[in-house]
């Protein structure tokens, strides 16, 4: 397998499926496309069908779109979910709302894995994006008992909601002690780990 991603420093649609196939053990290389640059759209044209990253290759089969990466990784590592289906749909609704919501976040406090912006992009949709998901990981912590959010498995769900951890932290968004915890849960995956060692070694944009 092969995953094509955007620039780690900032792509958060492809931090996602990189964390799911670490997860699950899967053996796959990982091939980085840097984004805004001249070349960026012609190298991403000879690899994905959208002419967007993350894409996923397996033989001859191509995968676009971080969440359908995420489920076909689910299909060859279960564990990806939670075993119980009362859990895993709940698991599954999170991380729909995730994938299709938090516009005014995603707009007003972009991924920046390295950069340190304390109150940027601090509007108040943006802030209340902010309110909805920490009520997420509460509700989903209270539940599993954490560290992560269903319990001490790391999921699909925490794949999706870990760019969201790095920006509350590069935006300086205030936190209470349950998010806080998840944040470094998060962050102290070994995956994670590399993901930002690689980032710190790439160009800013401009």
């Amino acid at each position: 397998m092969v995953l094509y991603v955007g620039s780690k420093r900032y792509s958060s649609w492809s931090l996602r499926p990189y964390l799911a196939l670490a997860q699950a053990g899967l053996d796959f290389e990982t091939r980085v496309i840097h984004l805004d640059r001249p070349t960026t759209a012609g190298e991403i044209a000879l690899v994905s069908p959208t002419g967007r990253v993350p894409v996923l290759h397996d033989g001859e089969l191509r995968i676009w779109d971080s969440l359908a990466i995420c489920e076909y990784a689910a299909e060859l590592v279960p564990a990806l979910w939670p075993a119980d289906r009362a859990q895993r749909a709940r698991a599954r609704a999170i991380s729909a709302e995730m994938h299709a919501g938090f516009a005014a976040l995603r707009t007003n406090m972009t991924m920046d894995v390295i950069g340190r912006f304390p109150g940027q992009g601090h509007v108040p949709e943006a802030l209340a994006d902010a309110r909805r998901i920490q009520a997420i990981w509460a509700d989903a912590i209270a539940a599993s008992g954490g560290p992560y959010l269903f319990g001490r498995a790391f999921t699909i769900a925490d794949a999706m909601y870990a760019p969201v951890t790095t920006r509350f932290v590069t935006y300086g968004v205030e936190v209470d002690a349950t998010a806080r915890a998840y944040i470094d849960a998060i962050t102290a995956h070994p995956a994670m780990q590399r993901w930002l060692a690689d980032a710190a070694l790439e160009p800013a944009k401009g």
